[in-house]
């Protein structure tokens, strides 16, 4: 039987600063592929190129990625600041939209990092610029410096709600995960269930309630190692699974059958 096609939901860049790219990391199309077992297809990040519509048609499933520009606080209705740092407005005008259809027809997507904060924004809710700069927060931001493995190491435990969607995953209600993003949930959208926080507070696990499939997010980089990782593999497998059964004309259901 053939693999689900796995949308990959990368950024806009420029090379040499000046070669407009359409990209996303390595990392996310081996964890779509040996992790998910799915076929990994890079989205170029462009409303105009295909419609919503068009990408369900395809895609078996999302992976919303990570990336450096963040939101437009345009989004849920706030003044861009310098702290809210550099934006991709094609993303959004993507992956808004995107992730609002894919939750009402139950068709399965994994938000990370970037596309964490994109679920809960899709669905009505709001971001902090920078999660440092709040009372009583740590620094999830990435080291500066250092080697690939020194940036994404684990770095503090998550813990999720017992009985959950992400314990039925994990098997486990605290996790070690690593951490690489400035922003994070102020406001949840309507129907956006924080089912996991970092030891200060910080939201980093979600899904939508009653969605009909597969809709999980965090907020770290489970496609760091997926394949290997006992926290990343049981993530994706899961994803893969819901991908799948969508694939074989199945609705999956994460909060029955995860």
């Amino acid at each position: 039987m053939a693999r689900p096609v796995i949308g990959i939901i990368g950024n806009s860049y420029l090379i040499n600063d000046e070669y407009p790219a359409f990209a996303a990391g390595r990392m996310n199309c081996e964890a779509a592929s040996e992790a998910t077992g799915g076929v990994p297809l890079i989205i170029p990040t462009h409303p105009g190129f295909a419609t919503t519509a068009e990408l369900m048609e395809i895609c078996d499933g999302f992976l919303f990625t990570g990336g450096r520009p963040n939101v437009h606080p345009e989004e849920y209705d706030e003044p861009a600041t310098e702290a809210h740092g550099d934006f991709d407005r094609d993303r959004d005008g993507l992956a808004l939209p995107l992730i609002r259809a894919c939750v009402a027809a139950g068709l399965p997507i994994l938000g990370v990092c970037r596309g964490f904060q994109e679920v809960n924004v899709a669905m009505g809710g709001s971001l902090h610029p920078e999660i440092r700069d709040l009372p009583g927060r740590m620094n999830h931001r990435m080291p500066p410096d250092g080697t690939l493995e020194e940036k994404f190491e684990l770095r503090h435990v998550v813990t999720v709600s017992e009985g959950g969607p992400f314990h039925r995953v994990f098997g486990a209600t605290e996790v070690m995960t690593n951490t690489l993003h400035g922003q994070g949930i102020k406001e949840p959208g309507e129907r956006v269930i924080i089912d996991g926080t970092a030891p200060d507070g910080t939201p980093e696990a979600i899904y939508i309630q009653d969605a009909p499939g597969f809709c999980l997010s965090v907020q770290w980089h489970p496609e760091y190692r997926a394949k290997d990782d006992p926290v990343s593999q049981p993530l994706f497998a899961a994803f893969g699974e819901a991908a799948a059964r969508w694939k074989a004309g199945e609705r999956p259901d994460v909060l029955k059958s995860a």
